[in-house]
């Protein structure tokens, strides 16, 4: 039997909540969810790659340092940089992106379309294969982030994009505040920027282009010549600035002021993303989140809220997109939010 209609059967006789899992390398991000285990990890393959088209589709449970691997040899790359770890389902269904975010996209920018099941184990297939794709609604895109409430993605159509040709990492004493004002001018030139990271002590620039704009902006630049490696270590969530019993996810508009927070903070994506490694959980962390503008991701130390609570009317549009894919509400109940 094929193993999508294997799915799709236990979707339909399931009489209580089922919680997907694939490799299991996420497991560790949202609130846990109680229910029987829909493996996907069986549901893998690179269903087709044309490197002139500049396209890739793969199962769910495909391993991404396969799919990377598959691009790499063609000189391509997924331009988000989501963690090297897990499968291309769990990458789309987190939504999280590396480094490369504010300057290339998120997630969401380069799925071109997904096939899932509903919660009727239907297959729906959304979006398509192309650049331009103008039929219906992107209902593709809320795959990306759902966490795998609205449906179990069974393959992904995902735009890639070539490797850049030269890449170079430069280190700046700098204190965070004058770093982040000073990155905020430096992304409205025409620079090629590919990454801006400040451990909490020095900020750290990545560039990335042709030989003659990357040598340039380099020069022009200044600072101390530093290995790549620190990008991987950041895209895989390794860092050590990231290692404290608690860590927060805090995203705010670039220019919006960091607030006043107990531990240690860092930041990336030009200053976009603020990590904050703490001690404990502060539930005013989510208040002053918003008040800043932005809002906040418990990422490691807590199950019970991990996500900015929702204000009524948004929880309420999330409640009838998750009733008209999942009317049961069978795919991982609570996995975001309680009561979704």
């Amino acid at each position: 039997m094929d193993l999508t209609q294997e799915i799709a059967d236990r979707v339909r006789a399931a009489t209580g909540p089922l919680r997907i899992a694939g490799a299991g390398t996420k497991a560790w991000y949202g609130r846990a969810v109680v229910g029987e285990v829909l493996d996907l990890t069986g549901h893998s393959g690179i269903v087709d790659y044309d490197p002139s088209e500049l396209v890739v589709t793969a199962r769910a449970g495909t391993p991404l340092a396969e799919i990377e691997a598959a691009i790499a040899a063609h000189g391509q790359m997924l331009a988000f940089e989501p963690p090297a770890f897990g499968t291309l389902g769990g990458a789309v269904a987190t939504g999280l992106a590396g480094p490369r975010r504010p300057f290339t996209g998120a997630v969401r920018d380069y799925v071109l379309g997904v096939r899932v099941l509903d919660g009727r184990g239907d297959v729906l297939r959304f979006g398509g294969t192309v650049f331009k794709n103008v039929a219906g609604f992107d209902a593709f895109r809320l795959m990306s982030g759902a966490q795998g409430t609205l449906g179990v993605i069974l393959d992904v159509s995902l735009r890639v994009t070539p490797r850049p040709r030269v890449e170079v990492s430069l280190a700046f004493d700098m204190a965070g505040g004058p770093a982040r004002d000073w990155v905020t001018g430096l992304m409205v030139r025409p620079l090629p920027l590919s990454g801006a990271f400040h451990d909490g002590e020095r900020l750290h620039l990545r560039l990335s282009g042709g030989e003659a704009a990357v040598s340039q902006a380099a020069a022009e630049l200044g600072g101390e010549a530093e290995g790549l490696e620190l990008w991987s270590v950041l895209r895989d969530l390794k860092h050590p600035a990231l290692a404290g019993p608690v860590l927060w996810r805090i995203a705010l508009p670039q220019t919006a002021d960091i607030p006043a927070l107990e531990g240690r903070l860092a930041w990336d994506w030009g200053g976009g993303q603020v990590w904050l490694s703490a001690e404990a959980a502060d539930p005013q962390v989510w208040t002053k989140a918003a008040a800043a503008g932005g809002h906040a991701t418990l990422m490691r130390g807590g199950k019970d809220q991990v996500f900015q609570p929702l204000e009524p009317a948004l929880f309420k549009l999330h409640q009838r997109i998750k009733a008209a894919l999942d009317p049961a509400g069978i795919f991982n109940p609570g996995r975001m939010h309680e009561g979704l």
